[in-house]
């Protein structure tokens, strides 16, 4: 990219809009000072760079000899593949979309999935983050692919969208609603989308079976600074805010291949054992949930 190119996409999201409370503050702060190898090196991998974990089986044969110079190299090549399965299994499940439609990704991160589905449907994807250092990543990545002008990322609360009523043919949280209050959000997705659009979210969410939030999700929240729902929570918000969800999938044991391989790997965080015992003691689930705005 000239300098010129790069003074673009910056002043592209120049303007940043103050924090609406001391939380939306404190999230910002943490986006903006994230810079975990398990992100960066995973979307060196392709250039698509996610903020999200992966889904179905590990390849083993892929992997090779574990003594192999190359075997981590593999590994963090077969963990991207597993978290850019995952975003596919979003798209799917926004159904057929045109060229002229607009998607908006509420907690875009550094925008692999808004290329991702640009590439899918040749549609235009915004994004939203609260992190300026995200967005500014993102629009690079786009000027880069030369998408940017279908493909952009802006600094706002995705509670407060700068998007017109019913402009959205449709909208997703991937891996990003436990840092706000259900009922606001889904007001907010509500209204910007038309009547007929999709609503898709992948997320951890506690099980009410549970009884209470475990001492594993506990640990979670901690880490990510965030405030996991319940799975009772989303669906109830969701009927009052005029989204009648169409599929709902657990997809609990998909993503547990992942965490399994992700704590073999030289990027592990610590936070890898929370995911993988709150998930296979029934405390924690990992749900997409596909909704409908009537």
């Amino acid at each position: 990219m000239t300098s010129t190119e790069i003074t673009t996409v910056s002043s592209a999201s120049a303007f940043v809009p103050g924090p609406a409370t001391p939380y939306q503050g404190d999230i910002a702060r943490y986006w903006n000072n994230e810079a975990r190898p398990v992100n960066l090196r995973l979307g060196d991998v392709d250039g698509l760079y996610h903020h999200h974990y992966g889904i179905g089986d590990v390849d083993h044969a892929a992997l090779g000899d574990p003594d192999d110079s190359e075997h981590e190299k593999k590994l963090i090549t077969e963990l991207h593949r597993l978290e850019s399965a995952q975003a596919e299994v979003l798209l799917d499940h926004l159904g057929s979309r045109g060229r002229d439609d607009t998607l908006v990704d509420a907690g875009c991160g550094r925008g692999g999935s808004m290329v991702m589905a640009h590439q899918r449907f040749g549609c235009k994807v915004e994004g939203v983050t609260l992190s300026a250092k995200q967005a500014d990543f993102a629009n690079q990545r786009a000027q880069e692919l030369r998408v940017q002008d279908h493909v952009h990322a802006r600094v706002c609360n995705m509670l407060d969208m700068p998007f017109e009523t019913g402009q959205a043919a449709g909208s997703w949280n991937n891996e990003s609603s436990m840092y706000v209050d259900l009922h606001d959000l889904f007001a907010e997705h509500s209204r910007i989308l038309e009547v007929g659009g999709r609503y898709v979210t992948i997320t951890g969410c506690w099980n009410p079976r549970y009884g209470q939030p475990s001492k594993w999700v506990s640990q979670i929240n901690a880490h990510f600074e965030c405030n996991i729902h319940s799975r009772r929570e989303y669906l109830r918000a969701m009927a009052d805010n005029r989204l009648v969800p169409q599929t709902v999938v657990d997809l609990t044991p998909a993503t547990l291949p992942y965490w399994e391989l992700r704590a073999t790997s030289s990027l592990v965080t610590g936070i890898e054992e929370a995911f993988i015992n709150s998930y296979k003691d029934g405390s924690f689930q990992y749900v997409l949930i596909a909704a409908d705005r009537v």
